[in-house]
């Protein structure tokens, strides 16, 4: 029986070839072959730069590309597989399993054994490895079966085991310049033989937010948008269609689309940045951060939450209302839902920026618990124990407390701290808004504390 027949390449394979990369995306089509037409990245990249000292040498140890998206990660790990000399394996994170880091560790051992050759495994996308699927890949990485180079958008020291990060070499990807992208798309024109606008170039660069990949997405749709409308779409076969303009209209009709995702990183920068307007007293800064987390797609329970814990940490006593504001917001987003609770959400954001804040109430919350969990637990004090069951009164329980409603001033002076805590103060009200008269009221019937008042508020004014 004879074997089958070995396949060989002809005219019609490369035709086909041709024919393909025509076809393909402007990204693929754009995608550099070189480590100078890689845009940007100068810190890693140009000549002399570590990471292209390494590259070109070949002594490229195993690394974490880490950066937002289209900021050139798989294309300098393409780049890396076009120089070494060791085999080079791609898998994605998305579709990969265990078995399939398993297979590619054993092949890699008998590569290595059989024929003297390494490995490197690029990983894109490695943060969506769980963490049993990222032990898998340790005992190669240790023994140096392999070189991996894992690509990820998320904060690599929330997205990966320690030991990989450890043994790992960090080289982070920063967003495009403006002057990066707008070459990339000067490029990209040419190539799609179209002409663009200023302010169409301009609102195309920007809206990328230093993604490459966004820039050509957005090009070829508008490229595209460009012919359609100017009468120049051919019939395949025919000549090629005269030059269009790509205009702003166009690149605002290719990124009707766009949608705003951030990582577990930026999910806690956002919120962070959030909190922080609102304790900083800007409304603008609160509202803008509210609208990226819900373009984002966050939950807005989560930032609900946010809010209502805000509303006693950093506005406290100053505005009691503010409170009531954050939690009516809350209620209002479990009835009503997005996308009109959004707006419940920002008053409540406005609310609280434009309060009077202070913070000493979640102060005097933590310098008691600190001393609940540094000193002995002080007695209760006989006159505040229960005395409402029976033998209660016999134990002296409840003997010599005073009710404070039977009293014109409505309190009484008592001992209501532990023996040992007599004279500590863990609220002290500040002078801003409504915190001032507690102040005052407090440091009368502190007695002693009047004087200390009476300084505070000349501090104040």
């Amino acid at each position: 029986m004879s074997s089958p027949a070995r396949h060989v390449p002809d005219l019609f394979d490369a035709a086909a070839e041709a024919e393909l990369a025509r076809r393909a995306p402007l990204a693929a089509r754009m995608r550099p072959r070189t480590l100078d037409e890689v845009a940007g990245q100068r810190q890693l990249l140009a000549p002399g730069a570590p990471l292209r000292v390494l590259l070109e040498a070949d002594r490229l140890s195993s690394a974490v590309f880490f950066g937002p998206p289209g900021t050139g990660k798989t294309t300098v790990a393409g780049l890396a597989a076009a120089s070494t000399r060791k085999a080079f394996v791609q898998l994605s994170a998305v579709s990969a399993g265990v078995k399939d880091v398993r297979d590619a560790l054993e092949d890699a051992r008998a590569r290595l054994g059989r024929q003297g050759q390494g490995t490197i495994l690029f990983l894109d996308e490695i943060h969506r490895f769980s963490r049993s699927q990222q032990d898998a890949l340790l005992p190669g990485v240790e023994d140096g079966t392999l070189v991996l180079i894992g690509a990820t958008t998320e904060n690599p020291f929330f997205s990966l085991n320690a030991p990989l990060l450890s043994r790992s070499t960090l080289w982070r990807f920063d967003p495009l310049e403006r002057s990066d992208l707008e070459g990339v798309a000067i490029r990209a024109l040419r190539l799609e033989e179209v002409s663009i606008g200023d302010d169409a170039l301009a609102a195309c660069v920007g809206l990328a937010e230093g993604d490459a990949r966004a820039v050509l997405t957005t090009l070829e749709v508008a490229a595209a948008l460009a012919r359609a409308r100017a009468g120049a779409v051919v019939a395949e076969g025919d000549a090629a269609p005269r030059l269009a303009r790509v205009e702003l209209a166009d690149v605002e009709a290719a990124r009707t689309t766009r949608s705003l995702r951030h990582g577990r990183d930026e999910h806690y920068d956002v919120i962070s940045a959030l909190i922080k307007s609102v304790r900083g007293s800007d409304p603008d800064a609160g509202v803008y951060w509210l609208a990226r987390l819900l373009a984002a797609g966050e939950d807005p329970r989560f930032i609900a939450r946010r809010l209502v814990v805000l509303a006693s940490e950093d506005v406290g006593m100053a505005d009691p209302t503010a409170l009531l504001v954050a939690d009516a917001a809350a209620r209002a987003l479990d009835r009503v839902g997005l996308p009109e609770a959004a707006v419940n959400l920002a008053q409540a954001v406005v609310h609280l920026a434009t309060s009077p804040k202070s913070n000493r109430t979640a102060a005097a919350l933590w310098t008691a618990q600190s001393d609940v969990a540094s000193r002995a637990a002080g007695d209760v004090p006989a006159h505040l124990r229960d005395s409402h069951y029976p033998g209660a009164v016999a134990l002296g329980h409840g003997s010599g407390y005073e009710y404070p409603h039977d009293d014109p001033r409505g309190w009484v002076e008592a001992q209501y701290l532990p023996t040992d805590l007599v004279g500590v103060r863990y609220y002290e009200p500040s002078g801003h808004g409504a915190e001032r008269a507690l102040r005052d009221r407090l440091a009368h019937q502190r007695g002693g504390d009047v004087a200390r008042a009476d300084d505070e508020r000349e501090e104040d004014a």
